[in-house]
């Protein structure tokens, strides 16, 4: 496997966005091969580094979950509306993983829509 940036591994691994992962590393939250990882940009290679986030290695998820969502309107896409409007979240019941929606639709759009873990 090819190295990858350092955020991009770890929102695969269900940490958080990409751009939260990138808020971690720079508060000194993240390790890699036991050392603290501050620098935005860092790649890793993932069959070979060990990634420890809040003192808990971190590693990739087996398995994925993908949902084609037929977004109606009125619905917000997004994982947390700051505005308390409905979002497409809201719509999808059972599954216990992190998921999020991919791409961004109009709120007053209706289309089909993938959410992915």
């Amino acid at each position: 496997m090819e190295e990858i940036r350092l955020q991009k591994y770890m929102a695969d691994c269900g940490i958080a966005s990409r751009r939260k992962c990138e808020e971690y590393i720079l508060e000194g939250r993240v390790k890699v091969n036991g050392k603290i990882q501050s620098r935005l940009g860092a790649k890793i290679n993932p069959k070979k580094d060990e990634v420890w986030f809040d003192g808990k290695k971190i590693g990739e998820q087996e398995e994925k979950v993908y949902i084609l969502l037929n977004k109606p309107i009125d619905y917000v896409t997004t994982a947390n509306d700051q505005f308390g409007r409905k979002n497409v979240l809201e719509l999808i019941k059972g599954v216990n993983k992190r998921i999020v929606p991919v791409g961004r639709l109009d709120m007053y759009t209706s289309r089909s829509l993938i959410i992915k873990q």
